[in-house]
């Protein structure tokens, strides 16, 4: 029998296998199995290490999710022990589990005391295909059936299953499938490409405001939620302005409209408070967690719900027909209980708000506010974004924006360095518990990887 990473395999050997049986995430497989793909072995800390012992920075924390880094051995542990106690069973047969109960009282011990419920899942498409059936039995209780049009934003990412890809916004995932009925969307507040000569604040409120338009067009009676990300993360780590989100909350509260967050890849630090609402300033009903709830350690999400949902459900609903086999499954609840306490008992999330986030985003500023690619950084915490454009003045982005950024983020690659390219903008998140030392070498494989690309569209 051959084991998993045979030593006598060669990376072609793994490329070739792997073009055989895999069809990959949005990628041209034809293209990827001509170039073949990048065979990582090991991790540890913010490195990776591949099957010819090419040492990559991962900017990303793998897709926003190592919060913790990699190698880490208390997760393990946590795994390992849980494993040789329970493996597995279910939350089904009026059963529950230790794991999973202490799981839920260590969450809400660091929430805000308005949330009090969660259904668990195994990964955030699935947290938010839960919330669009439980939004919809909410307001089924309440005796307003007719509520039940989900509203995104375009541009937006909820995940991959059905029910989440009509409530995200990105039309080529659409296109794949088909979209559902009752979903609508609303623009997204990216003031630097659409807020032409309007201020920051005066396009964060136009942007808000197309919230109540669409409701009002579709009619209130029938709006059970809006649903978006704190900051648009796959969309290219889109930060609204300042005055975006309090007037989002005042409309969806007007009209008596959910205000649902996704939080699965701003939860767990990432902008330096636990959750990237608080950050925010504003108060959802519900929050769609993952990623960071394991750091990526194995597979888990889940949905949140405020104490004024949950009374409802369990008060009044009576049966609730939903279920997952691996809901709240004993190893993944074990693996996130010691993770959240190191992110908690390490200081991990104050660091970010107070030393490593403030250092990331100052050294960001110093060195590419004067790039001739860069036109505009946003960003806080361990999170951020530079925007190229064409010419700075006039916000005029590249006409081949995509092109550059795929070659910005191919050459990361070369340099040692795995950064994302989405659209006109280059993203990052490394993992929480960088060092300067990591954020040093971020930044400075960042601007090789610019100004390489600078010079070969000419414009270094």
């Amino acid at each position: 029998m051959t084991l998993p990473q045979n030593p006598t395999r060669t990376t072609r050997d793994y490329q070739a296998l792997d073009a055989a049986h895999h069809i990959h995430a949005f990628v041209d497989q034809k293209a990827l199995n001509a170039e073949g793909p990048r065979v990582m072995v090991r991790g540890e800390g913010l490195h990776l290490w591949d099957n010819e012992g090419k040492r990559y920075l991962d900017g990303m924390s793998g897709l926003w999710c190592t919060n913790l880094g990699y190698g880490r051995k208390d997760l393990a542990a946590a795994a390992t022990r849980q494993l040789e106690r329970l493996p597995y069973y279910n939350m089904f047969f009026h059963t529950t589990h230790p794991a999973v109960v202490e799981l839920s009282e260590l969450l809400f011990s660091l929430l805000p005391s308005h949330y009090s419920h969660a259904i668990y899942t195994n990964s955030g498409s699935e947290a938010n295909e839960v919330l669009i059936r439980t939004v919809r039995r909410y307001w089924q209780i309440l005796g307003k059936p007719q509520k039940k049009v989900m509203i995104g934003r375009w541009n937006g990412y909820h995940g991959s299953t059905l029910g989440s890809t009509a409530l995200g916004g990105m039309g080529f995932m659409h296109e794949m499938g088909g979209m559902l009925p009752d979903f609508a969307h609303i623009g997204e507040p990216y003031w630097y490409v659409q807020g032409g000569e309007l201020t920051e604040e005066e396009f964060g409120l136009k942007a808000a405001r197309e919230l109540e338009a669409k409701i009002l067009e579709l009619g209130a009676d029938k709006v059970a939620a809006f649903v978006a990300e704190p900051f648009q993360g796959a969309g290219g780590m889109i930060f609204p302005p300042a005055s975006y989100w309090a007037e989002v909350q005042r409309i969806c509260r007007q009209y008596d409209v959910l205000l649902c967050a996704d939080e699965v890849i701003g939860g767990f630090g990432r902008t330096g408070e636990w959750f990237a609402h608080q950050h925010f300033g504003f108060e959802p009903d519900t929050l769609t967690i993952a990623k960071g709830l394991t750091s990526g350690y194995i597979p888990m999400g889940g949905l949140v719900l405020s104490k004024r949902m949950a009374e409802v459900l369990v008060e009044q609903g009576g049966v609730f027909a939903h279920g997952l086999t691996y809901s709240g499954h004993p190893v993944a609840a074990a693996v996130a209980i010691a993770n959240i306490k190191a992110l908690r008992d390490e200081g991990v999330v104050n660091q970010v708000k107070n030393d490593s986030g403030p250092y990331l985003q100052q050294c960001l500023r110093q060195v590419f506010e004067g790039h001739p690619l860069v036109g505009e950084i946003q960003g806080t915490g361990l999170v951020a974004a530079l925007q190229l454009c064409e010419d700075k003045p006039s916000r005029k982005r590249f006409a081949n924006e995509t092109d550059i950024t795929w070659r910005c983020r191919t050459i990361g690659f070369e340099e040692g360095l795995i950064i994302r390219a989405t659209g006109g903008r280059m993203i990052m998140a490394p993992a929480l518990v960088a060092t300067r030392g990591d954020i040093d070498e971020l930044v400075s494989k960042t601007k090789l990887a610019l100004d390489r690309t600078a010079q070969e569209f000419g414009r270094l």
